[in-house]
């Protein structure tokens, strides 16, 4: 969340409540991405004739197959996956310290103006 005020004339954004469950909401972002990734991989194959129920074409197996493919993925990605969840999180985790390093200092620097 943020909010914008204005202190001697020049509009400033304070930003609160930034980290709360940052580390948590990471790991899920990041594995759901990676469930994405792989739920792709699997459609790919599917798609490419060399299916893992065979070479039937029918709506319903196609919905059935689509379905059970993105849980095996959810799965996979929950379990460690390929391992980029923990890549992509431990990232995004770093991206975040650095900037909530930076909004601390721009806090207790005060304004020239």
């Amino acid at each position: 969340m943020s909010e914008l005020s204005v202190t001697n004339g020049v509009p400033t954004l304070a930003v609160t409540g930034v980290h709360a469950d940052t580390p948590r909401k990471v790991q899920d972002a990041a594995q759901q991405f990676e469930a994405l990734l792989l739920a792709q991989i699997l459609r790919s194959e599917r798609e490419s004739g060399n299916g893992w129920l065979g070479p039937n074409k029918d709506p319903a197996s196609d919905c059935a197959s689509d379905f059970a493919e993105q849980q095996f993925a959810t799965l996979l990605a929950r379990q460690g996956g390929l391992g980029l969840s923990g890549l992509i999180a431990q990232g995004l985790e770093k991206k975040s310290s650095e900037v909530a390093t930076a909004l601390a200092g721009d806090a207790a620097v005060p304004s020239s103006r």
